[in-house]
């Protein structure tokens, strides 16, 4: 099994750590927005947005006017997250209480909870109310947007909303915020689609302040786990042969099957059950109380299993009793198909193990954020994704590889926001003397400020990157080692900026681009880096026109490195932050895009990737992958024509459509583009003398 993403975290306590409030760092952050009307919380998984939403609501219902709470939820198990809770015991004025009646979380005909709810809205005297996204929907048919006046309406789980007209949940939210002045709090921890449709229209989202807790921040601010890998193994044949190669029985861990209707399914999901659980171990006995499975591995200890693939009688106490689970000898195990996401709360689990590709970034951030609590005894979280290795002899090799890229796209996704946040912020917008947090950038534009437009994409940057990650223009030449940063920058970065913000001028596009392209070659390279965390010795760059920085400057650094870190931290220039390009570092001040070009943030993925196969299967991918690449665009050609000039003046031939070097190949491509567009134009010419 090969990594294709390690992060180490500082383990600094602080995402943990209580305020007077008893709140944690991410609930108090968004305790600093309460008295926004519509507030979309942007935090990952076991950062505590159940209990920032307690907050929020109970300082909605006691200071700010509003006389209900509704909670929705996805589905009926997450819905204990919003169960009685002590709050005041931490420092804060009112406890969160649900009344039995009022928590539609439970089994029961949906006739029953719609009707709960619309008494629940007609109750002055019924303050909160936990219900599912399907009963809101439902009930929703039978009131007014006016009912909903002077309530606060909190979805979890909001990436379950869109845009798009077919969306029941979206269209309850245009309404509500159309003909009501209810408050909303929109909860999620991953804000990505994979399909492409908006979670909000780009003029409802300006609406909501916006709240974000970054992956990085949530995991470095941890006490114990101290690193998350993300990986891949590729297996011929049946999953179910392979399956006992990455099942590492000491590890807690979730196995999530395929979806029966995938490729990799055997169709049969009651019998790849029984598979796994002989690749466990020796199945000793099954309690018909509680549905849990007893199985001896090849060590003879006896784990605990959990089922909940098999929709029998039984699942429901099975569901149960992991509700009930207090400890880390009370399960080891949980084999599952479409249950124990989003919202499961297991924080034991080491290992996510997912069979088959999952086609959205949402789903499987979701899948990994189960493995991520902060566990004692845990160190490091593991997720693994069990793929089919595409196979030459394959008449189906182009959706093996297509779903290769999908996996690639997660890993280099994370690898964005898993890595210390990079955040910009205009010369103009900066106040005299104003202190800049850890990771921001200045984009110089007092002779020309930025727009209101730029700023909000630049707060978006995340989706921008999940737009950019999905095209296959841009994870094709990551697969195939020949991405080209420039390409990039010009090309296919504007493209999505442009279809994302339609509004938006050329400058604009241009401005943000240079920002995506940016944190994109920062976030590849390890993010920023304090002056005073610089390695001994390290070498500093200084780009040409500055050299007479240059001197003082090294002094200054070598300096910081033979100091004590409290010195070099109270350093005068100890504010100063850097960028690795190649092996040397980079003051962010010096940063220019020509030394952004330089990095291709796709190298790690592709290095890994070449090890993870054989030489015959990487072949087999890159020559399907080429197959499947969109044709030359006049924009690449443009930028590839002089490299084609230089390529003829070091070779002195023109480049090769045979060439077994996959960017002299490219070049050859935009040489027969040109030529073909220069015929074409002729023609046009003799057409019209």
């Amino acid at each position: 099994m090969a990594n294709l993403l390690t992060v180490q975290y500082k383990q600094t306590g602080n995402s943990a750590n209580l305020n007077a409030l008893g709140m944690r760092e991410m609930q108090a952050r968004a305790y600093e927005a309460r008295d926004a009307q519509y507030l979309l919380l942007k935090a990952p998984p076991a950062s505590g947005k159940s209990r920032a939403l307690m907050f929020l609501a109970l300082d909605k219902l006691h200071h700010q006017g509003l006389k209900k709470v509704i909670v929705a939820v996805p589905e009926m198990s997450i819905g204990s997250s919003f169960k009685d809770t002590d709050l005041t015991r931490g420092g804060f004025f009112a406890d969160w209480k649900v009344l039995p009646s009022h928590n539609l979380c439970i089994p029961g005909g949906e006739a029953r909870k719609v009707q709960a709810l619309v008494n629940f809205m007609a109750d002055p005297q019924a303050p909160i109310l936990i219900c599912t996204h399907a009963t809101l929907r439902f009930a929703y048919q039978q009131l007014q947007p006016a009912d909903f006046n002077h309530t606060l309406l909190a979805i979890d789980e909001f990436h379950h909303t869109s845009a798009d007209g077919e969306n029941r949940l979206g269209n309850l939210i245009d309404g509500v915020m159309a003909g009501s002045n209810a408050h909303i709090i929109a909860m999620t921890g991953s804000y990505f689609r994979g399909d492409a449709v908006p979670i909000l229209l780009p003029e409802d989202e300006e609406k909501f302040t916006q709240v974000t807790y970054s992956y990085y921040e949530q995991l470095n601010g941890y006490q114990y786990l101290k690193s998350l890998g993300i990986g891949y193994h590729f297996y011929t044949g049946s999953y179910l042969d392979a399956v006992h190669e990455v099942l590492d029985t000491t590890k807690k861990t979730i196995i999530h099957i395929p979806n029966v209707n995938s490729v990799e399914s055997t169709k049969d999901k009651l019998t790849e059950v029984d598979h796994i659980l002989d690749a466990i171990g020796e199945v000793i006995e099954k309690d018909m109380t509680t549905g849990i499975i007893t199985v001896k591995d090849a060590s003879g200890r006896l784990l605990k299993v959990a089922d909940l693939v098999d929709d029998g009688p039984l699942r429901v106490e099975v569901q149960n009793y992991l509700r009930q689970v207090a400890k880390a000898e009370d399960m080891d195990m949980i084999i599952a198909l479409g249950m124990a996401k989003e919202g499961f709360d297991w924080p034991w689990c080491e290992h996510v193990l997912t069979i088959g590709y999952r086609s959205s970034l949402t789903e499987i951030i979701q899948i990994i954020g189960r493995a991520t609590r902060d566990c004692e005894g845990k160190t490091h979280a593991q997720f693994t994704n069990l793929i089919s290795q595409p196979d030459a002899e394959d008449e189906d090799v182009k959706r093996s590889v297509n779903d290769m890229l999908k996996a690639i796209t997660v890993s280099l996704l994370m690898e964005q926001v898993l890595a210390p946040a990079v955040t910009f912020k205009p010369r103009s917008r900066l106040l005299a003397g104003e202190p800049m947090a850890p990771g921001t950038i200045v984009i110089e534009d007092t002779s020309a400020p930025v727009s209101v437009r730029v700023i909000k994409a630049l707060e978006n940057m995340d989706n921008i990157k999940a737009a950019i990650l999905q095209k296959p223009e841009v994870i094709a030449p990551a697969v195939t080692g020949d991405a080209d940063p420039e390409v990039m920058e010009a090309v296919e970065i504007p493209k999505v900026i442009e279809k994302l913000y339609p509004e938006m001028e050329q400058q604009e596009v241009q401005t943000v681009a240079e920002a995506v392209q940016t944190s994109m070659a920062i976030q590849s390279t390890g993010g920023l880096f304090d002056e005073a965390q610089l390695p001994a010795g390290a070498q500093i760059f200084v780009p040409q026109g500055i050299e007479d920085q240059a001197r003082p400057y090294e002094a200054e650094a070598k300096l910081s490195s033979k100091t004590s870190p409290s010195t070099s931290t109270s350093d005068a220039k100890a504010h100063r932050k850097f960028v690795l390009i190649g092996n040397k570092f980079v003051n962010i001040e010096h940063l220019n895009v020509d030394l952004i070009r330089q990095v291709n943030p796709f190298q790690g993925a592709y290095e890994i990737l070449s090890k993870a196969v054989t030489p015959s299967v990487l072949k087999t991918i890159q020559d399907t992958v080429v197959g499947m690449r969109s044709q030359m665009s006049e924009e690449e050609a443009v930028i590839l024509w002089p490299r084609i000039n230089e390529f003829r003046k070091d070779k002195g031939r023109e480049p090769s459509v045979t060439a077994s070097d996959l960017y002299e190949r490219r070049l050859a491509d935009a040489l027969a583009y040109i030529k073909r567009k220069a015929q074409e134009r002729k023609a046009a010419q003799a057409h019209t003398a």
